[in-house]
């Protein structure tokens, strides 16, 4: 194979990424890696399985790589032959693998799925609501999956849906290929690639003297915290006025309010922006991995303890920023060293008894009552005290509902334009006319939740580009809203009961028809209306 001219230019420092895939993901892979030119250093290698095995092999003895990322069977491949460099598998994700049907059932109603090993249960739902005849199938070798091809051919299959080895398969049967993954799984498998990077170098700077990360970046400012209301216009301000002091921050919010977009809005705006920005979840990280992270540690330190030592993250962070998300979760034994870090403004590693002065701001994050820790002796008082000298509160979605609308609209075009979909031009007013449906609903998840369910939304949109996005749909989609209407927050609108319903289109059959074309189902007839079972059993009543 002739290697591609991929100049290494004057950053050295950039991740190395080489994409190996073979059939459409090729493509796929060379039409998203300019996206990242910017950040990494990525070279398309079009090569499969064993002769891509080789060519890596061959290659890592002289060069660097970083990551490799690849998908399927061949990415299966090489993670079990290939030791010396991570590989990252792209994953198709369930929206990838509805919005893949969708396509396909524009051409036919029958439709098979293959994937690799596993079947995908998930697509159930969408099956009943969309009526489609589907067949699932997994393979393991290629002969494997051409035996599946050639077994949904006599079954009369007439478009299979599947990654790059089966739809080239597909249509070599004379069958219709539809390829499962999108632009956005393939830009996720590079972000995933870069993350793994970043550890890797960090890894290779800790034993450094001064350890430096040109990939240890905040990515998110100030324009990602969305919302006009005058809670999120004080968080705002609050950061700004923050951002210039060198005191520790202590951010206060339930899950999913945005606690670590705001700690790298804080690095951002800070003098220390150039620096290195590092996070580590506390609560996701065992005791006796989280000390020797935090504050490195020293050669026999313990058993398997790196020849040289281990740098810390506060080193890792050094005249930067480390984010301590879910701080509530740290063990007594480390609040204690914690604090003496914060104190004294040096580490001394595990095993060790050098001092190492650090130069860090300590940013940290929690979700739970620490007062109530304190008072329960799980926290210490000093070290709240220590850590929250400036403090954020994140007001819940609940209390923000002046900024719902333009959330849920901002997200649900997002999720569209990720799935390559253009949003009709209602559909800010469809999302204000469903503003009542969405204030009822006391989103526990925050915006985390918003946006997931407005990704769900999108899916299905994509699906019926048609379909006005009405109360009744979004029900049907999100039964969830109809949940908290009888324990619904202060400030909301009304009651889902007290929507009125859309009015039927020309031609639309009436539930009772629908009903009758179900053999009495309720649950298929409510799929297919696109509202919940507790809403129909409600018109059946009222029409009754």
């Amino acid at each position: 194979m002739t290697r591609s001219n991929y100049p290494l230019r004057e950053s050295a420092d950039k991740p190395v990424i080489w994409t190996v895939s073979i059939s459409r993901l090729f493509d796929l892979f060379r039409d998203i890696m300019v996206e990242f030119d910017e950040r990494a250093i990525i070279e398309p290698i079009h090569l499969g399985f064993e002769d891509a095995v080789q060519h890596i092999r061959e290659r890592m003895a002289t060069e660097r790589c970083d990551a490799i990322i690849a998908a399927g069977s061949n990415a299966a491949y090489l993670k079990s032959r290939i030791s010396a460099v991570p590989v990252v598998i792209a994953k198709a994700s369930g929206f990838d693998v509805m919005q893949a049907l969708a396509r396909a059932r524009k051409l036919t109603p029958e439709i098979g799925l293959v994937t690799y090993q596993e079947t995908m249960p998930a697509v159930a739902e969408f099956i009943d609501t969309f009526s489609l005849r589907l067949v699932q199938r997994t393979y393991v070798t290629e002969e494997d999956a051409r035996a599946q091809i050639n077994e949904l051919k006599a079954a009369g299959i007439k478009a299979v849906v599947g990654p790059g080895l089966i739809t080239d398969l597909a249509e070599e049967a004379g069958l219709t290929g539809v390829f499962l993954y999108s632009a956005a799984t393939i830009r996720q498998a590079f972000e995933d690639a870069l993350e793994i990077a970043r550890f890797t170098q960090l890894e290779s700077s800790r034993g450094r003297s001064h350890p430096q990360a040109e990939s240890l970046r905040a990515r998110h400012g100030l324009n990602d915290l969305r919302g006009e209301s005058a809670a999120m216009q004080g968080v705002r301000q609050s950061i700004a006025l923050f951002a210039r002091s060198p005191a520790t921050v202590l951010i206060q919010g339930e899950t999913g309010t945005g606690k670590e977009l705001v700690a790298q809005a804080i690095h951002r705006e800070s003098p220390r922006a150039r620096h290195p920005f590092v996070a580590i979840n506390c609560g996701a990280v065992a005791e006796s991995l989280l000390e020797s992270e935090l504050f490195g540690y020293e050669e026999g330190a313990f058993t398997g303890s790196r020849r040289g030592g281990h740098a810390g993250l506060f080193e890792a962070a050094n005249r930067g920023t480390l984010f301590l998300d879910e701080i509530g979760e740290m063990p007594a034994q480390l609040q204690t060293r914690l604090l003496r870090v914060l104190e004294e403004r040096e580490v001394v590693r595990v095993g060790g008894t050098r001092p190492i002065p650090v130069d860090v701001r300590i940013v940290s994050a929690t979700h739970c009552d620490l007062d109530a820790r304190i008072h329960d002796g799980r926290f210490r008082a000093d070290l709240f005290y220590r850590l929250g000298v400036l403090r954020v509160t994140l007001p819940p979605l609940r209390e923000r509902p002046d900024d719902l609308v333009a959330l849920a609209a901002w997200c649900l075009k997002n999720a569209l334009a990720a799935m390559n979909v253009r949003p009709h031009a209602n559909l800010h007013a469809e999302v204000v006319a469903c503003a009542p449906l969405l204030a009822s609903y006391a989103w526990p998840g925050n915006v985390r939740e918003l946006r997931n369910m407005m990704e769900r939304l999108a899916l299905f949109l994509a699906a019926q580009p048609l379909q006005a996005l009405t109360p009744s749909f979004v029900l049907g989609v999100a039964p969830e809203l109809a949940r908290d209407l009888g324990q619904r927050p202060a400030g909301a609108m009304m009651p889902v009961s007290a929507l009125p319903a859309p009015a039927p289109r020309p031609g639309q059959e009436s539930i009772a028809e629908v009903l009758a074309r179900f053999g009495g189902n309720r649950e298929a007839a409510a799929r297919h209306l696109g509202i919940s079972r507790t809403t129909l059993w409600r018109k059946l009543r009222e029409r009754g």
